[in-house]
């Protein structure tokens, strides 16, 4: 995959590209990342980016120039018209795990990140093709969100964790929260790793992982079973849990 971010604080991604999996993924050629100071387009003597907006208000509005002149030619020489061109912005679609494997489904992928008040709103008719918020919240520019969903699409990609398992159990990933784990020592301080774990019986262990990944996701975020996929095993446990089942049939 190639990643391509636009930002005007390039530097804010220095630690987190040659750290851990990100820097191995890239140093193993699973993934090429450019970040790109789209100021370097803006062609006024000053550099400006942006500029009052139009009709008055408070804070600062990015201009169209140098973002579209950015897009242009960092995708000069990719003929393919199914490239994200994702928007960082807070009114944008809530980013999750599934929105995750769809980026990461793609071989390219353009990130951009905004400042100030805003974007001239001509970016996002004519230049994005999505928008996505990492939360109900604001920050104080795009690059934080941006990085939350680099690392969440890459860790995705073929081969970068290794163990492709890890990936497929995650919380999100089967529409249920992930099960406990548990290492050495078996016991710590008194406290026992459950025997299941120890017993060797892999069926066994399998259910009860299930179970507890169901009694999980009960627990901390009910609303996810509305749209998990259940087995008639899974209905039935669940209903050992609380009865009767408000909301899940």
């Amino acid at each position: 995959m190639r990643i391509d971010v636009l930002s005007l604080f390039p530097e804010m991604f220095t630690g987190f590209l040659h750290t851990s999996i990100i820097k191995r993924a890239q140093e193993k050629g699973q993934v090429s990342i450019g970040v790109t100071n789209f100021r370097s387009y803006s062609t006024d003597k000053h550099h400006t980016v942006d500029d009052e907006p139009y009709g008055g208000g408070g804070g600062m509005v990015l201009k169209p120039e140098p973002i579209f002149k950015a897009v242009d030619d960092l995708l000069a020489d990719d003929a393919s018209q199914d490239i994200p061109i994702v928007l960082m912005s807070p009114q944008g679609e809530r980013f999750t795990q599934k929105k995750a494997e769809e980026l990461a489904a793609h071989s390219r992928l353009m990130l951009l990140c905004g400042h100030y008040e805003g974007f001239d709103e001509r970016i996002r008719q004519q230049v994005v093709t999505e928008e996505l918020s990492i939360g109900d919240y604001v920050l104080t520019g795009g690059e934080l969100p941006a990085m939350v969903v680099m690392d969440s699409v890459i860790r995705l990609l073929p081969g970068v964790l290794g163990n492709h398992d890890s990936a497929v159990d995650d919380s999100f990933s089967t529409g249920l929260l992930e099960y406990p784990h548990y290492t050495r020592p078996a016991e710590y301080r008194g406290y026992k790793v459950p025997d299941i774990l120890l017993s060797g019986h892999h069926a066994n262990i399998a259910t009860w992982r299930r179970q507890e990944s169901l009694r999980r996701t009960f627990e901390r975020r009910p609303d996810l079973l509305q749209s998990a996929p259940l087995s008639e095993e899974d209905r039935a446990y669940l209903r050992t849990l609380f009865h009767p089942l408000d909301g899940i049939d």
